[in-house]
């Protein structure tokens, strides 16, 4: 990754205070390995930080602007404290101007302020990569403005933010998984309680593989909002209702009775929901006995049920399962993040990631699309790298 420093100190060279402090601050990208289709608002992920990473570095301005730099990118963008709002031509800056936004909300004094960011974690893909951006920045912020701070106000912060600043609030887990990644873990998240609660990984000589379909994605976001739809129906079908209600009070076999009473497509999707809690519970109990079988499992049979039952895998990317199931070596594999196209994941042996390189030659002689693979491993947390004046190149 870019010296960071070293570019915000040129960027910014007429208006720093060298004497002042620079506050870098880093946060990992996520990989979802169950669970991201679950129950709205009460969802369980099995998920991990991953080692590809934002960095944002923040400064006090000698004036009341406000700059972004794009070191990556080469683009920049500027507005002040009075005309902070979303601007869909601001993009990435977005995300930085959402944690300034919720600092002054929360009643910290804000004046200029310089920032810079830079980042390898890859774009468009479900990684995470904006809500590292806005756990980055606050975190940076918080070493500027609040130390004492805590991890718990810092998230509230942020979902006060995202709703007031974007209109929704989609990112608290994302922000809960950047600041309690853990390196050679899994996190077990849980939305109900904003808990997460790390696993010891018993894999020895595998990798993470992630493999972008370059499938192209189109009117996605109405497929979603129509899934969300039926395991909202089906929950206030099966509940009747019912106050607090959520899919975690039943079982497949409430399904089966009550196929009668639900449609066949809401009925699937509740299965799917049902199903994939029990999975999570599963591969969480194979990890801590170093069961690599069942966990695989669990992870093969989630995507036959995003497949058949929630209906968001496409053939690209059932291909690259299927394939990806018959090479010696990989452990399991299964699509992450929204569906309809993007990403797949494979837990892989070294020695089996050349013949995994050599199908996707066939993939992209049968699809047309040429894929990526991206390899990670698990991630440390969000912290701050920084938190000195920048004298030299040096950080």
């Amino acid at each position: 990754m870019k010296d960071i420093g070293s570019i915000h100190l040129k960027e910014y060279e007429a208006d720093i205070d060298r004497s002042e402090p620079v506050m870098i601050a880093e946060a990992p990208g996520r990989l979802h390995l169950l669970g991201e289709h679950g129950e709205p608002g009460a969802a369980l992920l099995l998920t991990t930080g991953i080692n590809r990473h934002v960095r944002v570095a923040i400064s006090h301005r000698k004036d009341s602007s406000l700059r972004f730099f794009a070191a990556d990118l080469g683009e920049r963008k500027r507005t002040t404290l009075i005309n902070l709002k979303y601007k869909r031509e601001d993009r990435w800056a977005n995300f930085i101007k959402m944690a300034i936004h919720g600092f002054a909300e929360w009643g910290y004094p804000i004046k200029g302020l310089n920032c810079t960011l830079t980042g390898d974690i890859p774009q468009q893909v479900g990684l995470a990569s904006s809500s590292a951006i806005e756990v980055a920045s606050a975190l940076a912020l918080r070493a500027l403005l609040a130390p004492n701070m805590t991890d718990k106000d810092l998230l509230n912060l942020l979902a006060d933010a995202s709703f007031s600043f974007f209109g929704r609030n989609e990112h608290p887990l994302d922000h809960l998984i950047a600041l309690s990644s853990k390196r050679d873990h899994f996190l077990v998240v849980d939305e109900l309680t904003m808990s997460a609660r790390p696993i010891p990984l018993p894999f020895k000589g595998y990798k993470i593989l992630i493999t972008d379909s370059r499938v192209p994605r189109f009117s996605v976001e109405a497929e979603l909002k129509q899934r969300n739809r039926d395991i909202r129906k089906g929950l206030e079908l099966l509940s009747h209702k019912r106050e607090g209600a959520t899919f975690r009070d039943y079982v497949t076999e409430d399904l089966m009775e009550s196929m009668g009473a639900l449609p066949e497509e809401i009925r699937r999707r509740s299965l799917h929901v049902v199903k994939e809690l029990r999975r999570i519970n599963e591969a969480e109990e194979a990890l801590k006995k170093n069961d690599l079988n069942n966990f695989a499992k669990a992870i093969y049979h989630s995507h036959e049920s995003l497949r058949d039952r929630l209906e968001v895998s496409c053939p690209e990317i059932d291909w690259l399962i299927k394939r990806s199931a018959e090479i010696p070596g990989v452990l399991c594999s299964r699509m992450t993040g929204q569906g309809f196209g993007g990403c797949t994941y494979s837990l892989i042996k070294d020695d089996a990631v050349e013949e995994y390189t050599r199908r996707m030659e066939d993939y992209e002689r049968i699809f047309g699309f040429k894929p990526i693979v991206h390899e990670v491993t698990e991630s440390g947390p969000a912290m701050v790298v920084h938190a000195e004046p920048l004298v030299s190149s040096t950080e």
